[in-house]
């Protein structure tokens, strides 16, 4: 057994070491946001986070993420909740065929956690590993910079009200 943290609780999955993380997130856990796209690491539609950082699922041994934080799309918020992201994303209507939004949208979210200030230049050079085949490229980066926007608008909020008390 493999004890695994996803989205902040623990798993525990009875699979090989060397058993790609993306098949336990599917197979194993019915999480199946990160999606099979090329299974070389290539296209980006498995990408989850791993400490903060996109990673390809598709190549990665579950015996590396032991005793790591892995973040996947079903982490980001709820259909009733919505995380920011999720909410741009609907809002600016950013996905077409939606097979390689959960990746987008983890690479997007580790980019927004280190700068949510992101400049488009950031955003396009950032979530340049993921590939979408529909076009929805300009749709995708406005939903980013909305969620950055929105991201920074709550850290102010916080920050005022904590100053407050």
């Amino acid at each position: 057994m493999i004890e695994l943290t996803i989205n902040g609780k623990a798993q525990r999955v009875d699979a090989d070491p060397e058993t790609p993380l993306l098949y336990v997130l599917r197979n194993d856990l019915q999480m199946n946001g990160a999606k099979f796209g090329c299974g070389l690491g290539q296209c980006g539609a498995c990408t989850v986070m791993i400490d903060g950082e996109a990673h390809f699922s598709c190549i990665t041994p579950i015996e590396l993420v032991k005793g790591r934080a892995i973040k996947t799309v079903e982490g980001l918020g709820t259909v009733e909740n919505p995380g920011p992201l999720q909410r741009a994303f609907i809002e600016e209507q950013a996905a077409q065929c939606g097979y390689c939004i959960a990746g987008v949208m983890m690479r997007a979210q580790a980019l927004l956690e280190k700068n949510p200030g992101a400049s488009e230049a950031d955003i396009r050079a950032g979530l340049s590993p993921n590939l979408c085949r529909c076009g929805t490229h300009a749709r995708i980066v406005r939903a980013v910079r909305r969620a950055g926007a929105a991201m920074q608008r709550a850290d102010a909020g916080r920050q005022t009200k904590g100053a407050a008390q």
